[in-house]
């Protein structure tokens, strides 16, 4: 599915009782009563992944906000099935409504036009406005972290890394996963294979077992399924998740996982859009593990003990503000990417089609 493919474009140019009216631009933006909040899942809440991570982050956000919040699952990236799930919900008194998926961006614009007293929330979302929020997630951050419990816990120093699409979102993880193997072992290597799909456990467990027969000993990935970490705990190597814990898969494979941890931002976000005044990031919001993006599950019996030490001293560095794409970074052909005291911009990670040292690619 296309639901984590926050473009470029998108980015470049794109609790009390509230007053009764919609604020102006500059003023912000303010409900007409009490909030009332609901949410549209992409996908099943148990699918062990993406919609999963959501689902898991509502019950925190009910708890910290004190109120429930209505979901309806299997809201495709479809507006025939978009707008009337929302529109039903609103209907029924929400004025505030989160989708989860690439695919909503177009509805939530027409729907934010169409309702301008709701607020509108979308993760991995392209499109944004005085009442619409887009909100994804920096995961380079926490695969980077887990790349690193990879290179420690590998013996050979080659790993693999099961890939959804050659996308901009995905490509930043695989560097970021060598680099931190790299960190630990200057000599590690990441092959990649990209399934072509986000959720296809048939690809994924060839893409996998594919990877072991050629060395790897340990599994990253960027897909929604925790097929790969199964195929790693049969084929008795290691592996790295996504998403979610995957170690309720394969307790014995998985090191780390980058898991998103929703809740931070939302409950955040959502007491700025209950207090009045809010006022959406005009390019969407791109989410540091500081404020509540992703961050690691972890860590296995493999990751020494010295090593998830170092592995939690750069956790807290990137809390603080650490850059992982500060130069001088060259890709895996010499070409300068990022100048020695530059960082990488926003504009460059969205569009990466570029690999670092180390990094092999195969479709």
């Amino acid at each position: 599915m296309l639901r984590t493919l926050f473009s470029i474009s998108a980015l470049g140019l794109a609790a009390v009782a509230a007053v009764p009216t919609v604020a102006s631009a500059q003023e912000g933006f303010t409900l007409k009563g009490k909030p009332v909040i609901a949410m549209l899942y992409y996908g099943p809440k148990n699918d062990g992944g993406w919609t999963q991570a959501f689902d898991e982050a509502r019950v925190k956000i009910e708890k910290e906000l004190g109120q429930k919040i209505q979901f309806v699952e299997n809201i495709t990236e479809d507006a025939s099935v978009i707008k009337p799930a929302a529109e039903r919900f609103i209907s029924r008194g929400a004025n505030i409504v989160i989708g989860t998926a690439f695919g909503h961006s177009d509805a939530f614009k027409d729907l934010a036009a169409k309702h301008p007293t709701v607020a509108f929330l979308n993760a991995s979302g392209t499109t944004n406005g005085p009442n619409l929020e887009s909100f994804y997630g920096r995961t380079y951050e926490s695969q980077y972290l887990c790349g690193m419990a990879a290179g420690a816990a590998s013996k050979s120093g080659k790993l693999g890394f099961v890939a959804a699409n050659p996308f901009g979102v995905v490509n930043w993880t695989i560097n970021a996963f060598a680099l931190g193997a790299q960190k630990m072992n200057p000599a590690a290597t990441v092959n990649v294979i990209y399934t072509g799909t986000w959720n296809d456990p048939v690809k994924e467990r060839a893409a996998a077992s594919a990877l072991i027969d050629q060395g790897a000993d340990v599994i990253g990935q960027h897909v929604d399924s925790p097929t790969p970490q199964i195929v790693a705990q049969e084929r008795g190597v290691y592996g790295t998740g996504h998403h979610r814990d995957l170690r309720q898969f394969a307790p014995k494979a998985t090191l780390c996982s980058s898991v998103w941890v929703w809740d931070k931002f939302l409950v955040t976000e959502l007491k700025k859009v209950i207090a009045g005044g809010w006022k959406p990031a005009p390019y969407g919001a791109f989410i540091p593990m500081s404020a509540g993006g992703t961050d690691i599950a972890g860590f296995g019996a493999a990751v020494p003990a010295d090593k998830a030490k170092l592995i939690q001293a750069e956790r807290d560095a990137l809390m603080k503000g650490k850059q992982i794409y500060a130069g001088p970074l060259a890709d895996r052909d010499g070409k300068e990417r990022v100048a020695a005291g530059q960082v990488l911009s926003d504009a460059d990670l969205w569009k990466m089609d570029w690999f670092v040292k180390g990094v092999t690619t195969q479709k």
